[in-house]
């Protein structure tokens, strides 16, 4: 059976102007706001009125585009030597959607999809989101593969240990004993979680292992906590919250690993490097650090080839 891969990713605007649609299509999508159709387009519409200029304010920072897409295609580059097959990447909400890679995968027979959440733990918002996405274009393009979701890998042990490799790498030149390592997750409306999702247990999970891995890897933190950023709105979300932990510190040296993000995008790059650095620097925070994703890094490649090749 001829196979490809579709890398999913919810997508980064590549440009200032992809602002906008990024935004709409997010709040979009009825598993981002769960409410009925109607009541979603205008709760997305004051959402985006309020948010819009301060988003493109935002990745102007960033020179004008988020790093997601370029860091996608470097991991694709490492990934096609290991595997006998075509490797797409596949956006929820902006450039490169998936149509382009489906049209491209019926027109050389491709007889099954398998889909590589770079989301490590499971939720309605991100992996479902994404799945759905292919299924709806599947058929609008009267395509119909075989689909093999990759399971969620959040407690894979080799998953833990690429994660620790970068904790580690960032903490090579400091006493890791003076510093508390905060394992930021994205966060999620605790109406979600309610809901049914597993991503909050997932997640949980995830800090325990690296917790017990650093352990027995003989490296010890101040204190290891995990925290929850990226609140949007005034629901009540996952806690505690990121920005809350910086505003009342109790200890001023901290290393941040992004725990729920694989690839670096603007909830890393901008939002724990940029903006959440303003919030420790006002408060004098001794150190400040924030650990990069796993991007292309070797032992991620070799988890997805293993992942893939196990199929």
């Amino acid at each position: 059976m001829t196979k490809a891969l579709l890398l999913l990713n919810m997508g980064g605007p590549s440009n200032i102007d992809e602002v906008e649609l990024f935004l709409n299509n997010m709040f979009s999508d009825k598993n981002i706001l769960t409410m009925d159709r109607y009541t979603r387009k205008l709760i997305s519409y004051i959402i985006i009125s309020k948010r819009l200029e301060n988003v493109k304010e935002n990745y102007e920072l960033l020179g004008g585009k988020s790093p997601l897409l370029r860091l996608t295609k470097e991991l694709i580059e490492k990934l096609m030597p290991e595997l006998d097959m075509p490797i797409y990447p596949a956006m929820r909400y902006v450039p490169p959607f998936a149509d382009e890679a489906l049209l491209e995968c019926r027109q050389n027979g491709i007889e099954e999809l398998i889909l590589f959440p770079l989301y490590p733990q499971y939720s309605t918002t991100t992996t479902l989101s994404s799945l759905e996405d292919i299924e709806e274009r599947c058929e609008a393009l009267e395509y119909h593969p075989k689909i093999t979701l990759i399971d969620p890998y959040y407690d894979d042990y080799d998953y833990i240990a690429a994660s620790v490799e970068n904790i580690i790498d960032a903490s090579k030149n400091i006493d890791t004993k003076e510093y508390d390592l905060l394992l930021s997750a994205h966060g999620l409306p605790v109406s979600i979680i309610k809901a049914g999702d597993p991503y909050q247990n997932q997640v949980e999970a995830n800090a325990s292992a690296i917790k017990i891995y650093l352990k027995e890897r003989g490296i010890e933190f101040h204190e290891i906590k995990l925290v929850y950023q990226s609140k949007v709105g005034s629901s009540a979300w996952l806690e505690p919250n990121l920005v809350d932990v910086l505003r009342n510190p109790t200890h001023r040296k901290v290393l941040i690993y992004p725990l729920a993000f694989t690839l670096d995008n603007s909830e890393t790059v901008f939002e724990l490097d940029i903006e959440h650095r303003e919030i420790a620097d006002k408060i004098k925070y001794k150190d400040y650090i924030v650990a990069s994703c796993m991007n292309s890094s070797e032992k991620f490649v070799e988890l997805i080839v293993e992942k893939v090749k196990a199929i």
